[in-house]
Protein backbone atom coordinates (compact mmCIF):
# COMPACT_ATOMS: atom_id res chain seq x y z
CA UNK A 1 0.00 0.00 0.00
CA UNK A 2 2.81 2.36 0.98
CA UNK A 3 4.75 1.25 -2.01
CA UNK A 4 1.81 2.12 -4.29
CA UNK A 5 1.36 5.54 -2.68
CA UNK A 6 5.04 6.19 -2.99
CA UNK A 7 4.97 5.28 -6.67
CA UNK A 8 1.96 7.49 -7.21
CA UNK A 9 3.69 10.38 -5.44
CA UNK A 10 6.85 9.93 -7.55
CA UNK A 11 4.73 9.88 -10.69
CA UNK A 12 2.94 13.07 -9.65
CA UNK A 13 6.21 14.80 -8.81
CA UNK A 14 7.72 13.71 -12.12
CA UNK A 15 4.78 15.04 -14.06
CA UNK A 16 4.86 18.25 -12.06
CA UNK A 17 8.57 18.72 -12.76
CA UNK A 18 8.01 18.08 -16.47
CA UNK A 19 5.17 20.60 -16.56
CA UNK A 20 7.31 23.17 -14.76
CA UNK A 21 10.15 22.53 -17.24
CA UNK A 22 7.83 22.88 -20.22
CA UNK A 23 6.39 26.09 -18.75
CA UNK A 24 9.89 27.45 -18.19
CA UNK A 25 10.97 26.60 -21.72
CA UNK A 26 7.80 28.14 -23.13
CA UNK A 27 8.33 31.30 -21.06
CA UNK A 28 11.91 31.58 -22.29
CA UNK A 29 10.64 31.03 -25.82
CA UNK A 30 8.03 33.72 -25.39
CA UNK A 31 10.63 36.03 -23.87
CA UNK A 32 12.99 35.33 -26.85
CA UNK A 33 10.19 35.92 -29.34
CA UNK A 34 9.28 39.13 -27.54
CA UNK A 35 12.88 40.32 -27.71
CA UNK A 36 13.05 39.28 -31.37
CA UNK A 37 9.84 41.13 -32.12
CA UNK A 38 11.12 44.21 -30.33
CA UNK A 39 14.39 43.94 -32.25
CA UNK A 40 12.47 43.68 -35.52
CA UNK A 41 10.44 46.73 -34.62
CA UNK A 42 13.58 48.65 -33.75
CA UNK A 43 15.22 47.49 -36.99
CA UNK A 44 12.16 48.57 -38.95
CA UNK A 45 12.28 51.98 -37.32
CA UNK A 46 16.00 52.15 -38.02
CA UNK A 47 15.40 51.21 -41.65
CA UNK A 48 12.77 53.91 -42.02
CA UNK A 49 15.14 56.42 -40.48
CA UNK A 50 17.95 55.37 -42.83
CA UNK A 51 15.64 55.56 -45.86
CA UNK A 52 14.46 58.98 -44.78
CA UNK A 53 18.04 60.14 -44.40
CA UNK A 54 18.99 58.66 -47.81
CA UNK A 55 16.04 60.41 -49.45
CA UNK A 56 17.23 63.67 -47.93
CA UNK A 57 20.75 63.06 -49.19
CA UNK A 58 19.42 62.12 -52.65
CA UNK A 59 17.40 65.34 -52.77
CA UNK A 60 20.51 67.32 -51.88
CA UNK A 61 22.56 65.49 -54.54
CA UNK A 62 19.89 66.16 -57.18
CA UNK A 63 19.85 69.82 -56.23
CA UNK A 64 23.65 69.96 -56.53
CA UNK A 65 23.59 68.14 -59.90
CA UNK A 66 20.85 70.42 -61.24
CA UNK A 67 22.71 73.49 -60.06
CA UNK A 68 25.95 72.34 -61.63
CA UNK A 69 24.27 71.56 -64.97
CA UNK A 70 22.35 74.80 -65.10
CA UNK A 71 25.75 76.47 -64.96
CA UNK A 72 27.23 73.95 -67.37
CA UNK A 73 29.21 76.59 -69.20
CA UNK A 74 31.42 76.84 -66.12
CA UNK A 75 31.40 73.11 -65.16
CA UNK A 76 32.89 71.35 -68.17
CA UNK A 77 32.94 67.88 -66.60
CA UNK A 78 29.17 67.55 -66.06
CA UNK A 79 27.76 64.42 -67.63
CA UNK A 80 24.20 64.06 -66.25
CA UNK A 81 21.11 65.63 -67.74
CA UNK A 82 19.36 68.13 -65.48
CA UNK A 83 15.74 67.69 -64.48
CA UNK A 84 14.14 71.09 -64.13
CA UNK A 85 10.68 70.98 -62.57
CA UNK A 86 8.64 74.12 -62.27
CA UNK A 87 5.54 74.70 -60.23
CA UNK A 88 4.11 77.94 -61.47
CA UNK A 89 1.45 79.38 -63.68
CA UNK A 90 1.85 79.34 -67.46
CA UNK A 91 3.67 82.41 -68.75
CA UNK A 92 2.63 84.34 -71.85
CA UNK A 93 4.77 83.79 -74.96
CA UNK A 94 6.61 87.07 -75.37
CA UNK A 95 7.94 86.23 -78.86
CA UNK A 96 5.11 84.56 -80.85
CA UNK A 97 6.69 85.61 -84.16
CA UNK A 98 10.15 84.28 -83.32
CA UNK A 99 11.31 81.32 -85.40
CA UNK A 100 12.44 79.77 -82.12
CA UNK A 101 9.22 80.08 -80.14
CA UNK A 102 7.00 79.14 -83.09
CA UNK A 103 8.33 75.59 -82.77
CA UNK A 104 9.58 75.40 -79.19
CA UNK A 105 7.09 75.68 -76.35
CA UNK A 106 8.85 75.38 -72.98
CA UNK A 107 7.58 76.55 -69.60
CA UNK A 108 9.83 79.56 -69.15
CA UNK A 109 9.56 82.74 -67.15
CA UNK A 110 9.53 86.03 -69.02
CA UNK A 111 13.14 86.61 -68.03
CA UNK A 112 14.15 83.20 -69.37
CA UNK A 113 12.24 83.81 -72.62
CA UNK A 114 14.13 87.05 -73.14
CA UNK A 115 17.42 85.29 -72.50
CA UNK A 116 16.54 82.42 -74.88
CA UNK A 117 15.47 84.80 -77.66
CA UNK A 118 18.56 86.98 -77.27
CA UNK A 119 20.82 83.92 -77.52
CA UNK A 120 18.84 82.62 -80.51
CA UNK A 121 19.24 85.88 -82.41
CA UNK A 122 22.96 85.91 -81.61
CA UNK A 123 23.70 82.32 -82.67
CA UNK A 124 20.86 81.12 -84.92
CA UNK A 125 19.99 78.09 -82.76
CA UNK A 126 18.72 77.35 -79.25
CA UNK A 127 21.73 78.07 -77.04
CA UNK A 128 19.53 78.43 -73.95
CA UNK A 129 18.60 74.75 -74.32
CA UNK A 130 22.05 73.66 -75.50
CA UNK A 131 23.59 74.99 -72.29
CA UNK A 132 21.40 72.58 -70.33
CA UNK A 133 22.03 69.47 -72.44
CA UNK A 134 24.85 67.22 -71.17
CA UNK A 135 28.10 67.13 -73.07
CA UNK A 136 27.81 63.38 -73.51
CA UNK A 137 24.39 62.52 -74.86
CA UNK A 138 23.31 59.47 -76.79
CA UNK A 139 22.39 60.07 -80.42
CA UNK A 140 19.74 57.95 -82.13
CA UNK A 141 21.01 55.14 -84.38
CA UNK A 142 20.24 56.30 -87.91
CA UNK A 143 22.58 54.18 -90.03
CA UNK A 144 21.45 51.45 -92.40
CA UNK A 145 21.30 48.11 -90.56
CA UNK A 146 24.07 46.71 -92.79
CA UNK A 147 26.48 49.33 -91.44
CA UNK A 148 26.20 47.83 -87.96
CA UNK A 149 27.80 44.53 -88.99
CA UNK A 150 30.68 45.92 -91.04
CA UNK A 151 34.22 45.34 -89.77
CA UNK A 152 37.22 47.53 -90.47
CA UNK A 153 41.00 46.93 -90.45
CA UNK A 154 42.86 47.59 -87.21
CA UNK A 155 45.73 49.41 -88.98
CA UNK A 156 43.73 52.36 -90.32
CA UNK A 157 45.45 55.71 -90.92
CA UNK A 158 45.31 58.32 -88.15
CA UNK A 159 42.97 61.30 -88.33
CA UNK A 160 43.15 64.98 -87.39
CA UNK A 161 39.76 66.61 -86.81
CA UNK A 162 39.51 70.33 -87.62
CA UNK A 163 36.65 72.38 -86.17
CA UNK A 164 36.05 75.81 -87.73
CA UNK A 165 34.09 78.45 -85.84
CA UNK A 166 33.24 82.11 -85.59
CA UNK A 167 31.41 83.20 -82.41
CA UNK A 168 29.99 79.73 -81.84
CA UNK A 169 28.22 78.90 -78.56
CA UNK A 170 30.62 77.45 -76.01
CA UNK A 171 28.38 74.52 -75.05
CA UNK A 172 28.06 73.51 -78.72
CA UNK A 173 31.83 73.50 -79.25
CA UNK A 174 32.40 71.53 -76.05
CA UNK A 175 29.81 68.93 -77.07
CA UNK A 176 31.46 68.60 -80.49
CA UNK A 177 34.88 68.02 -78.92
CA UNK A 178 33.49 65.56 -76.37
CA UNK A 179 31.70 63.50 -79.03
CA UNK A 180 34.88 63.29 -81.13
CA UNK A 181 36.95 62.09 -78.17
CA UNK A 182 34.40 59.53 -77.01
CA UNK A 183 33.40 58.16 -80.44
CA UNK A 184 36.76 58.01 -82.20
CA UNK A 185 39.18 55.16 -81.34
CA UNK A 186 41.98 56.74 -79.32
CA UNK A 187 44.73 55.10 -81.37
CA UNK A 188 43.30 56.72 -84.53
CA UNK A 189 42.61 60.22 -83.18
CA UNK A 190 45.84 62.17 -83.67
CA UNK A 191 44.63 65.63 -82.68
CA UNK A 192 41.70 68.04 -82.65
CA UNK A 193 42.40 71.47 -84.18
CA UNK A 194 40.17 74.38 -83.16
CA UNK A 195 40.32 77.27 -85.63
CA UNK A 196 38.86 80.53 -84.34
CA UNK A 197 38.29 83.05 -87.15
CA UNK A 198 38.55 86.03 -84.75
CA UNK A 199 35.53 85.39 -82.54
CA UNK A 200 34.44 88.17 -80.18
CA UNK A 201 32.64 85.86 -77.74
CA UNK A 202 34.56 86.05 -74.45
CA UNK A 203 33.47 82.50 -73.51
CA UNK A 204 35.68 81.23 -76.32
CA UNK A 205 38.77 82.53 -74.57
CA UNK A 206 39.12 81.80 -70.86
CA UNK A 207 36.32 79.23 -70.44
CA UNK A 208 37.20 77.32 -73.60
CA UNK A 209 40.88 77.31 -72.60
CA UNK A 210 39.91 75.93 -69.19
CA UNK A 211 37.94 73.16 -70.89
CA UNK A 212 40.96 72.30 -73.05
CA UNK A 213 43.14 72.15 -69.93
CA UNK A 214 40.58 69.79 -68.37
CA UNK A 215 40.80 67.50 -71.42
CA UNK A 216 44.59 67.54 -71.33
CA UNK A 217 44.52 66.05 -67.83
CA UNK A 218 43.59 62.72 -69.44
CA UNK A 219 44.53 63.40 -73.10
CA UNK A 220 47.74 65.47 -73.00
CA UNK A 221 48.20 67.73 -76.03
CA UNK A 222 45.19 66.33 -77.91
CA UNK A 223 43.44 69.67 -78.55
CA UNK A 224 45.22 72.51 -80.34
CA UNK A 225 43.86 76.00 -80.81
CA UNK A 226 44.56 78.35 -83.74
CA UNK A 227 43.21 81.89 -83.59
CA UNK A 228 43.23 84.39 -86.45
CA UNK A 229 44.19 87.93 -85.54
CA UNK A 230 41.86 89.17 -88.27
CA UNK A 231 38.79 87.61 -89.88
CA UNK A 232 39.92 85.61 -92.90
CA UNK A 233 36.87 83.63 -94.02
CA UNK A 234 35.95 79.98 -94.27
CA UNK A 235 38.54 78.83 -96.81
CA UNK A 236 41.47 80.41 -94.97
CA UNK A 237 40.24 79.03 -91.64
CA UNK A 238 40.16 75.53 -93.08
CA UNK A 239 43.63 76.02 -94.49
CA UNK A 240 44.92 77.13 -91.08
CA UNK A 241 43.54 73.95 -89.57
CA UNK A 242 45.06 71.79 -92.28
CA UNK A 243 48.49 73.35 -91.74
CA UNK A 244 48.34 72.59 -88.00
CA UNK A 245 47.17 68.98 -88.45
CA UNK A 246 49.53 66.02 -88.09
CA UNK A 247 47.27 63.03 -88.82
CA UNK A 248 47.43 60.96 -92.01
CA UNK A 249 43.89 62.10 -92.82
CA UNK A 250 42.16 65.42 -92.08
CA UNK A 251 38.45 65.78 -91.36
CA UNK A 252 37.35 69.40 -91.80
CA UNK A 253 34.10 69.92 -89.93
CA UNK A 254 31.90 72.72 -88.66
CA UNK A 255 32.06 73.22 -84.90
CA UNK A 256 28.27 72.86 -84.46
CA UNK A 257 28.27 69.08 -84.90
CA UNK A 258 28.25 65.84 -82.95
CA UNK A 259 29.76 62.71 -84.47
CA UNK A 260 27.94 59.39 -84.29
CA UNK A 261 29.39 56.11 -83.09
CA UNK A 262 31.89 54.59 -85.57
CA UNK A 263 31.87 57.69 -87.72
CA UNK A 264 35.61 57.66 -88.51
CA UNK A 265 36.32 54.04 -89.41
CA UNK A 266 34.30 53.91 -92.69
CA UNK A 267 35.98 57.10 -93.89
CA UNK A 268 39.49 55.99 -93.00
CA UNK A 269 38.99 52.58 -94.58
CA UNK A 270 37.95 54.14 -97.92
CA UNK A 271 40.97 56.49 -97.96
CA UNK A 272 43.24 53.61 -97.02
CA UNK A 273 41.92 51.84 -100.15
CA UNK A 274 42.22 54.95 -102.39
CA UNK A 275 44.10 58.04 -101.20
CA UNK A 276 42.77 60.13 -104.12
CA UNK A 277 39.27 60.17 -102.70
CA UNK A 278 37.62 63.17 -101.06
CA UNK A 279 34.82 61.96 -98.79
CA UNK A 280 31.82 63.28 -96.95
CA UNK A 281 29.82 61.63 -94.18
CA UNK A 282 26.03 61.79 -94.24
CA UNK A 283 24.63 64.66 -92.17
CA UNK A 284 21.74 64.17 -89.81
CA UNK A 285 19.95 67.41 -88.96
CA UNK A 286 19.98 68.79 -85.42
CA UNK A 287 16.87 70.97 -85.16
CA UNK A 288 17.79 74.54 -84.29
CA UNK A 289 14.82 74.90 -81.94
CA UNK A 290 14.87 71.74 -79.77
CA UNK A 291 18.34 70.31 -80.52
CA UNK A 292 16.84 66.92 -81.39
CA UNK A 293 18.27 64.83 -84.23
CA UNK A 294 16.30 64.29 -87.45
CA UNK A 295 17.79 61.56 -89.65
CA UNK A 296 18.68 62.38 -93.25
CA UNK A 297 19.15 59.75 -95.96
CA UNK A 298 22.26 59.60 -98.09
CA UNK A 299 22.15 61.92 -101.10
CA UNK A 300 24.53 63.35 -103.67
CA UNK A 301 25.91 66.85 -103.12
CA UNK A 302 25.17 68.89 -106.20
CA UNK A 303 24.72 72.56 -107.09
CA UNK A 304 22.95 74.90 -109.49
CA UNK A 305 24.46 77.44 -111.85
CA UNK A 306 24.54 80.08 -109.12
CA UNK A 307 26.86 77.51 -107.44
CA UNK A 308 24.59 77.19 -104.41
CA UNK A 309 24.98 73.66 -103.12
CA UNK A 310 21.93 71.39 -103.03
CA UNK A 311 21.06 67.77 -102.44
CA UNK A 312 20.59 65.71 -105.58
CA UNK A 313 20.11 62.11 -106.68
CA UNK A 314 22.96 59.64 -107.05
CA UNK A 315 23.43 57.98 -110.40
CA UNK A 316 20.93 55.20 -111.01
CA UNK A 317 23.48 52.39 -110.68
CA UNK A 318 23.84 53.09 -106.94
CA UNK A 319 20.11 52.60 -106.41
CA UNK A 320 20.15 49.47 -108.60
CA UNK A 321 22.59 47.82 -106.17
CA UNK A 322 19.89 47.98 -103.47
CA UNK A 323 22.38 48.46 -100.62
CA UNK A 324 22.20 51.84 -98.88
CA UNK A 325 25.34 51.14 -96.88
CA UNK A 326 27.60 51.35 -99.95
CA UNK A 327 29.66 54.45 -100.85
CA UNK A 328 28.28 56.56 -103.71
CA UNK A 329 29.92 58.99 -106.13
CA UNK A 330 28.96 62.66 -105.78
CA UNK A 331 29.55 65.73 -107.97
CA UNK A 332 30.68 67.85 -105.01
CA UNK A 333 30.84 68.18 -101.23
CA UNK A 334 28.86 70.51 -98.97
CA UNK A 335 31.75 71.79 -96.91
CA UNK A 336 32.33 68.97 -94.42
CA UNK A 337 35.05 66.84 -95.98
CA UNK A 338 37.59 64.12 -95.19
CA UNK A 339 40.75 63.75 -97.27
CA UNK A 340 44.28 62.37 -97.18
CA UNK A 341 46.36 65.23 -95.78
CA UNK A 342 49.14 65.01 -98.37
CA UNK A 343 46.82 64.42 -101.33
CA UNK A 344 44.92 67.54 -100.27
CA UNK A 345 48.14 69.48 -100.78
CA UNK A 346 48.86 67.80 -104.10
CA UNK A 347 45.43 68.73 -105.44
CA UNK A 348 45.81 72.40 -104.43
CA UNK A 349 44.08 72.45 -100.98
CA UNK A 350 41.47 75.23 -101.06
CA UNK A 351 41.34 78.44 -103.07
CA UNK A 352 42.58 81.07 -100.64
CA UNK A 353 41.13 83.78 -102.86
CA UNK A 354 37.55 82.89 -101.88
CA UNK A 355 35.95 85.44 -99.55
CA UNK A 356 34.00 84.82 -96.30
CA UNK A 357 31.53 82.10 -97.29
CA UNK A 358 30.11 80.24 -100.28
CA UNK A 359 31.31 78.41 -103.38
CA UNK A 360 34.53 76.98 -101.92
CA UNK A 361 33.01 73.51 -101.60
CA UNK A 362 31.76 73.49 -105.19
CA UNK A 363 35.16 74.72 -106.41
CA UNK A 364 36.87 71.85 -104.59
CA UNK A 365 34.41 69.29 -105.97
CA UNK A 366 34.91 70.42 -109.56
CA UNK A 367 38.69 70.57 -109.18
CA UNK A 368 38.99 67.12 -107.59
CA UNK A 369 37.05 65.47 -110.40
CA UNK A 370 38.78 67.37 -113.21
CA UNK A 371 42.27 66.86 -111.83
CA UNK A 372 42.44 63.14 -111.10
CA UNK A 373 40.48 62.47 -107.91
CA UNK A 374 36.88 61.62 -107.12
CA UNK A 375 34.28 62.34 -104.44
CA UNK A 376 32.18 59.88 -102.47
CA UNK A 377 29.43 60.03 -99.87
CA UNK A 378 29.89 57.40 -97.13
CA UNK A 379 26.47 56.38 -95.74
CA UNK A 380 27.91 54.40 -92.80
CA UNK A 381 29.56 57.55 -91.46
CA UNK A 382 27.07 59.87 -89.75
CA UNK A 383 27.56 63.36 -88.32
CA UNK A 384 24.75 65.30 -86.62
CA UNK A 385 24.85 68.92 -87.79
CA UNK A 386 22.92 71.90 -86.44
CA UNK A 387 21.03 73.66 -89.22
CA UNK A 388 20.85 77.29 -88.18
CA UNK A 389 17.70 79.34 -88.63
CA UNK A 390 19.96 82.19 -89.77
CA UNK A 391 23.68 82.89 -90.09
CA UNK A 392 24.45 85.73 -87.67
CA UNK A 393 27.93 86.41 -89.05
CA UNK A 394 26.57 87.37 -92.49
CA UNK A 395 22.91 88.29 -92.86
CA UNK A 396 23.23 88.61 -96.65
CA UNK A 397 25.50 85.95 -98.11
CA UNK A 398 24.55 86.75 -101.72
CA UNK A 399 27.25 89.40 -102.06
CA UNK A 400 30.04 86.97 -101.13
CA UNK A 401 28.46 84.03 -102.90
CA UNK A 402 28.07 85.93 -106.17
CA UNK A 403 31.68 87.09 -106.13
CA UNK A 404 33.02 83.61 -105.30
CA UNK A 405 30.85 81.95 -107.95
CA UNK A 406 32.22 84.27 -110.63
CA UNK A 407 35.76 83.43 -109.49
CA UNK A 408 35.10 79.68 -109.78
CA UNK A 409 33.53 80.18 -113.20
CA UNK A 410 36.52 82.13 -114.51
CA UNK A 411 38.99 79.43 -113.45
CA UNK A 412 37.14 76.17 -114.11
CA UNK A 413 33.97 76.47 -116.19
CA UNK A 414 35.39 77.33 -119.63
CA UNK A 415 32.63 78.23 -122.12
CA UNK A 416 29.94 77.42 -119.53
CA UNK A 417 30.89 80.32 -117.27
CA UNK A 418 28.20 82.45 -118.91
CA UNK A 419 25.63 80.26 -117.13
CA UNK A 420 26.86 81.60 -113.79
CA UNK A 421 26.41 85.16 -115.07
CA UNK A 422 22.90 84.25 -116.19
CA UNK A 423 22.06 82.68 -112.84
CA UNK A 424 23.07 85.86 -111.03
CA UNK A 425 21.47 88.05 -113.73
CA UNK A 426 24.76 89.71 -114.65
CA UNK A 427 25.91 90.78 -118.12
CA UNK A 428 28.01 88.23 -120.05
CA UNK A 429 31.10 90.45 -119.79
CA UNK A 430 32.21 93.41 -117.70
CA UNK A 431 30.07 92.52 -114.70
CA UNK A 432 32.12 94.94 -112.58
CA UNK A 433 32.76 92.57 -109.66
CA UNK A 434 36.32 92.12 -108.43
CA UNK A 435 37.06 88.38 -108.22
CA UNK A 436 40.71 88.78 -107.26
CA UNK A 437 43.82 87.46 -108.98
CA UNK A 438 43.14 84.05 -110.55
CA UNK A 439 46.46 83.56 -112.35
CA UNK A 440 47.91 81.21 -109.71
CA UNK A 441 44.85 78.97 -109.75
CA UNK A 442 44.92 78.81 -113.55
CA UNK A 443 48.57 77.74 -113.39
CA UNK A 444 47.55 75.04 -110.92
CA UNK A 445 45.00 73.77 -113.45
CA UNK A 446 47.69 73.57 -116.13
CA UNK A 447 50.21 71.90 -113.82
CA UNK A 448 47.71 69.21 -112.75
CA UNK A 449 46.69 68.67 -116.41
CA UNK A 450 43.01 68.88 -115.52
CA UNK A 451 40.22 67.93 -117.90
CA UNK A 452 37.83 70.46 -119.52
CA UNK A 453 34.58 71.26 -117.75
CA UNK A 454 32.51 69.64 -120.51
CA UNK A 455 33.98 66.29 -119.43
CA UNK A 456 32.61 66.97 -115.94
CA UNK A 457 29.13 67.70 -117.29
CA UNK A 458 29.13 64.60 -119.48
CA UNK A 459 30.60 62.12 -117.02
CA UNK A 460 30.16 63.38 -113.47
CA UNK A 461 27.12 65.65 -113.35
CA UNK A 462 24.88 65.06 -116.37
CA UNK A 463 21.88 66.15 -114.28
CA UNK A 464 23.16 69.75 -114.42
CA UNK A 465 21.42 71.33 -117.42
CA UNK A 466 24.17 72.83 -119.63
CA UNK A 467 21.77 75.47 -121.04
CA UNK A 468 23.33 75.03 -124.48
CA UNK A 469 20.28 76.54 -126.19
CA UNK A 470 19.95 79.69 -124.07
CA UNK A 471 19.09 82.58 -126.40
CA UNK A 472 18.89 85.33 -123.83
CA UNK A 473 18.47 86.07 -120.14
CA UNK A 474 17.61 88.96 -117.86
CA UNK A 475 14.28 90.04 -116.35
CA UNK A 476 10.75 90.35 -117.71
CA UNK A 477 9.68 93.99 -117.27
CA UNK A 478 6.06 95.03 -117.47
CA UNK A 479 5.70 97.33 -120.50
CA UNK A 480 2.89 99.29 -118.84
CA UNK A 481 4.66 99.73 -115.51
CA UNK A 482 8.38 99.57 -116.08
CA UNK A 483 9.43 99.52 -112.42
CA UNK A 484 7.95 96.06 -111.78
CA UNK A 485 9.24 92.68 -112.99
CA UNK A 486 7.99 89.12 -113.11
CA UNK A 487 9.11 87.34 -109.93
CA UNK A 488 8.83 83.65 -109.00
CA UNK A 489 7.05 84.63 -105.77
CA UNK A 490 6.83 82.21 -102.87
CA UNK A 491 8.64 78.94 -103.49
CA UNK A 492 5.76 77.08 -101.84
CA UNK A 493 3.38 78.35 -104.51
CA UNK A 494 3.31 78.13 -108.29
CA UNK A 495 1.97 81.54 -109.26
CA UNK A 496 4.47 84.18 -110.42
CA UNK A 497 3.93 87.73 -109.24
CA UNK A 498 4.77 91.26 -110.30
CA UNK A 499 7.24 92.81 -107.89
CA UNK A 500 9.46 95.88 -107.78
CA UNK A 501 12.46 95.14 -110.00
CA UNK A 502 15.55 94.14 -108.00
CA UNK A 503 17.21 91.93 -110.68
CA UNK A 504 18.13 89.22 -108.14
CA UNK A 505 17.85 85.45 -108.51
CA UNK A 506 14.08 85.25 -107.96
CA UNK A 507 13.55 87.48 -111.05
CA UNK A 508 16.23 85.93 -113.26
CA UNK A 509 14.65 84.66 -116.49
CA UNK A 510 16.02 82.77 -119.45
CA UNK A 511 14.55 82.28 -122.93
CA UNK A 512 15.58 79.05 -124.65
CA UNK A 513 15.64 78.07 -128.29
CA UNK A 514 12.71 75.69 -127.99
CA UNK A 515 10.56 78.54 -126.63
CA UNK A 516 10.33 77.94 -122.86
CA UNK A 517 10.98 80.69 -120.33
CA UNK A 518 12.36 79.77 -116.93
CA UNK A 519 11.89 82.15 -114.01
CA UNK A 520 13.98 82.24 -110.84
CA UNK A 521 15.60 79.20 -109.32
CA UNK A 522 15.56 77.34 -106.03
CA UNK A 523 18.43 75.72 -104.21
CA UNK A 524 16.50 72.49 -103.77
CA UNK A 525 13.96 72.38 -106.60
CA UNK A 526 14.01 71.84 -110.34
CA UNK A 527 13.95 74.95 -112.48
CA UNK A 528 10.40 76.16 -113.17
CA UNK A 529 9.01 77.51 -116.43
CA UNK A 530 6.25 79.97 -117.21
CA UNK A 531 3.18 78.12 -118.51
CA UNK A 532 -0.37 78.85 -119.72
CA UNK A 533 -2.75 76.73 -117.59
CA UNK A 534 -5.44 76.89 -120.27
CA UNK A 535 -7.96 78.56 -117.96
CA UNK A 536 -8.10 81.43 -115.54
CA UNK A 537 -6.46 84.83 -115.77
CA UNK A 538 -2.94 84.10 -114.53
CA UNK A 539 0.02 82.06 -115.82
CA UNK A 540 1.56 79.48 -113.51
CA UNK A 541 5.01 77.96 -112.90
CA UNK A 542 5.63 74.26 -113.51
CA UNK A 543 8.79 72.16 -113.56
CA UNK A 544 10.35 72.71 -116.96
CA UNK A 545 10.64 68.96 -117.54
CA UNK A 546 6.89 68.43 -117.18
CA UNK A 547 5.20 67.29 -120.38
CA UNK A 548 1.77 68.08 -121.84
CA UNK A 549 1.69 71.69 -120.67
CA UNK A 550 1.61 74.92 -122.64
CA UNK A 551 5.11 76.22 -121.95
CA UNK A 552 6.48 77.43 -125.32
CA UNK A 553 6.28 81.12 -126.07
CA UNK A 554 6.84 83.12 -129.24
CA UNK A 555 9.28 85.98 -128.95
CA UNK A 556 9.57 88.91 -131.30
CA UNK A 557 12.31 91.49 -131.05
CA UNK A 558 10.94 95.02 -131.43
CA UNK A 559 13.44 97.80 -132.02
CA UNK A 560 12.14 101.28 -131.39
CA UNK A 561 13.70 104.19 -133.23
Amino acid sequence: MRLGCTRSLVLVLTVTVLLLYVALVRKQSWTHEEHLYQAQQELSVLRQDILHRLEGIETQIQAIVQSSHIDQRDEHADMQSPTLKRDRRATKNLFPNSDLFKKWHPDLSEEEQREAEELFQRYGYNVFLSDKIPLERELPETRDHRCLTKEYPSDLPTISVILIYLDEALSVIKRAIWSIINRTPSHLLKDIILVDDQSTNEDLQGKLNAFIDFIHETHPGLVKKVRHEERMGLSQARLSGWKAATGDVVAILDAHIEVHVQWAEPLLARIQADRRLVLSPVFDKVNFYNMEVTPYPAAAHGFNWALWCQYDFFKQEWYDRNDQSLPAKSPSVMGILVVDRLFFEEIGTLDGGMKTYGGENVELGIRVWLCGGSIEIIPCSKVAHIERAHKPYAQNLNVFMKRNALRVAEIWLDEYKINVNAAWNLPPTDHGIDIGDVSERKRLRERLQCKPFKWYLDNVYPRLDPLDDLLGYGVLINSLKTDVCVDQGLLSGNTPILYVCHHQVSQACGYRKRGDIYIGQSNFQERRCLTDPGSGRLPVLHNCSKQQIYKYWDFKQVIKH
